[in-house]
């Protein structure tokens, strides 16, 4: 992340190739490495969400005032804002199987049109009354035969049992992926949907939209006493317990295991990599989870883990658990929070069980029996099935393309554009730091380099993010007419002059002796050109190009999912970043009255046309090959929500009178 620290570090300091010296202005103490740099970059923004985390909740009526709009805005980071329209769910109940104490039917209902929820319900035999019910979520537990998908419900279904033989109705409902119409919730974990940010989509609404209607379907029920509902599930299914019982107060005890944590565990200690995107609101607002937890305050809420938990850690579970604390002990109900700690990995077991059932009877029942029931598996997978065929007209598969409306296209000319630059910064370039604390460009060396000037600068566009800005012109153009700031992507990064700029040992290849000769006349080229048009070039790579973040494309999967939990996109902190490099060349003296050019290619070119929206001012765009939406190029947080690639360029031209090319 840190362009001085390979400047120094690679000895860019001299140019070689070049007859002239280059005078460094400071110290050439070689910086930490990149990805050093960047691990202390999501460490400071973590700590920063962390610790404003509920902080402004200082009373009960402090809690009271905002909780209402903390639900509003975790429905809008679900997907569920406006909350989607509450269709017939059209029930259909497939088969039952009978047992000495309970029948279970297998049903499916419809969240939304074509939006199938797979359930088994377990009804105890002999209710003379309705009965407390269970809303049971499950987390990834594979239940495949010869390429058939029986459903996850099938493999949690000694919950559903041990609640039917204790007096309770259960409905177990399958998720997503892994149901019996298998969905996704893979899109950024290793599919490279990352359009799936910028359409503001995650599978977590989904999950928690089947939730909500889940709830729908139990209150209508005969046997269902609708005041006495509870939820829970474990692993991701604990995590949908979470959002579920936090947006309805329909479920009036909750039992959460091991599917939630806070951002230090997720991306300080890097437990992202072991989830998919099921686990994850899309953080337009920037929380840390303790807030999502407190919604459910003051119903009672037993937050289970295990003590060796990989992917949960238990250190994160206790900080969360301290947060929430703080606001069940406003409403004087601390009795109604618990912890569970158990011995064990991430996995089902008893130790984790029994509370949980001790729970419910306790909050639900209004008694405490002895437990002496296990929790049993009695039946095969495939005896819980509910489709022989399965429908063809499910949207499962493809809800990711339809569940989160994006916005019409409309006619950029009747919009007012510091509407439109206002709704981009609060909901799709929120991680931003404050604009007022954008400095100026610090020189770090200069010098002369056969017939041009060279001058490098320090861009600090965050604390961590340091990077490099190159201005080349010709020794007798003190001042130019122009500056065409040239915005490197991976692929120019390393083309001419780039690579005589950022990589000397470039152009001392042995194998390739002509190759020094035809750089110098190129280099001399350029001099020519840019003394006659009194012009001035500066190169800016931003974040994470030409960087040394080792790992390939895994560990930059990795790293895009950290900005994503951070409220961020990496693409969106580069344009960001070019905003940046445009003010320091501002700041510069000799470029007071120079008009600024700005020229980008491909996914970059749409990062240099956002900052061109922001920093007004700009007389001209080269956009060249630009992706035709977001949907292909690069990703910003809810963008598609507000705009598309089309919309952007016509707005932009309303400020830039030159034109932008592209394609």
């Amino acid at each position: 992340m840190n362009r001085t620290a390979l400047f120094l570090a690679t000895g860019l300091l001299v140019l070689p190739l070049l007859a002239g010296e280059v005078q460094p202005l400071k110290s050439a103490q070689a910086l930490s490495h990149g990805d050093q740099l960047l691990a202390d970059y999501f460490r400071r923004e973590t700590a920063l969400l962390t610790e404003r985390c509920l902080a402004d909740i200082k009373s009960l009526d402090d809690w009271k005032t905002r909780r209402e709009e903390y639900r509003r805005q975790l429905q809008e980071m679900l997907g569920l804002w406006p909350m989607p329209e509450r269709t017939d769910l059209k029930p259909v109940i497939t088969g039952k199987l009978e047992h000495d104490d309970f029948t279970v039917e297998m049903l499916h209902f419809q969240a939304s049109p074509g939006l199938y929820v797979t359930a088994n319900l377990w009804l105890p035999k002999k209710l003379a009354k309705p009965a407390p019910a269970i809303l049971y979520a499950c987390g990834h537990s594979r239940q495949f035969t010869n390429g058939v998908s029986f459903g996850n419900k099938t493999g949690y279904q000694h919950h559903g049992a041990w609640f039917a033989r204790n007096g309770y109705v259960c409905l177990v409902i399958d998720s997503l992926q892994l149901g019996e119409i298998e969905g996704l919730h893979h899109g950024t974990h290793h599919l490279n949907q990352w359009w799936w940010n910028s359409r503001g989509y995650t599978p977590t609404g989904v999950e928690a939209w089947f939730g909500i209607r889940a709830l729908d379907y139990l209150c209508s029920r005969p046997e269902v006493d609708a005041a006495r509902i509870g939820m829970s599930g474990r692993s991701g299914g604990g995590s949908y317990t979470w959002t579920v019982a936090a947006l309805d107060d329909r479920v009036k005890v909750v039992a959460p295991i091991a599917g939630i944590t806070d951002l230090q565990n997720q991306v300080v200690d890097g437990c992202v990599q072991g989830h998919c995107d099921c686990m994850f609101f899309v953080n337009t607002y920037r929380w840390d989870f303790p807030q999502v937890a407190a919604l459910i305050a003051p119903r009672p809420l037993l937050l289970g883990n295990s003590d060796k938990d990989a992917i949960f850690p238990l250190d994160g579970v206790v900080r969360l658990h301290e947060k929430v604390r703080r606001i069940y002990r406003l409403y004087g109900e601390t009795n109604k929070l618990g912890l569970l700690i158990s011995d064990g990995p991430h996995a089902d077991t008893q130790d984790l069980q029994l509370p949980v059932f001790r729970w419910f009877n306790r909050w639900l029942k209004g008694e405490e029996p002895l437990i002496e029931m296990a929790a049993k598996k009695l039946f095969e997978p495939a005896q819980l099935r509910v489709f022989d065929q399965l429908p063809a007209d499910e949207v499962n598969t493809k809800i990711q393309e339809s569940f989160v409306p994006v916005a019409k296209p409309v006619d950029m000319a009747s919009q007012r554009r510091d509407t439109v630059l206002a709704t981009l910064r609060e909901k799709c370039f929120r991680g931003w730091p404050d604009e007022s604390l954008m400095g100026k460009a610090d020189l770090l060396a200069h010098g002369t380099t056969g017939r041009l000037r060279v001058r490098y600068y320090f861009v600090v566009a965050q604390p961590e993010v340091e990077l490099l800005l190159t201005v080349v012109q010709h020794p007798k153009v003190r001042k130019p007419d122009a500056v065409r700031l040239v915005v490197l992507d991976e692929q120019s990064w390393t083309n001419w002059p780039a690579e005589i700029l950022w990589n000397s040992d470039a152009c001392h290849d042995p194998a390739t002796p002509e190759m020094p000769a035809k750089r110098r006349q190129l280099w001399q080229s350029l001099a020519t050109e840019l003394r006659s048009s009194k012009t001035a070039i500066a190169f800016f790579a931003p974040r994470g190009i030409g960087d040394d973040w080792t790992g390939g494309e895994k560990k930059l999967t990795l790293i895009r999912r950290h900005f994503m939990l951070l409220g961020q996109t990496l693409d969106g902190m580069r344009v960001w970043d070019i905003r940046r490099a445009v003010r320091a060349l501002r700041s510069l003296p000799e470029f007071k009255k120079a008009v600024l050019h700005l020229a980008a290619a491909g996914n970059m070119g749409v990062n240099a046309l956002y900052a061109g929206l922001f920093e007004p001012g700009l007389e001209r765009l080269e956009l060249v090959d630009l992706p035709a939406s977001h949907s292909e190029g690069p990703d910003f947080l809810n963008v598609l929500k507000v705009l598309d690639l089309p919309q952007a360029i016509a707005l932009v031209g309303k400020q830039i009178p030159s034109p932008i090319r592209s394609p």
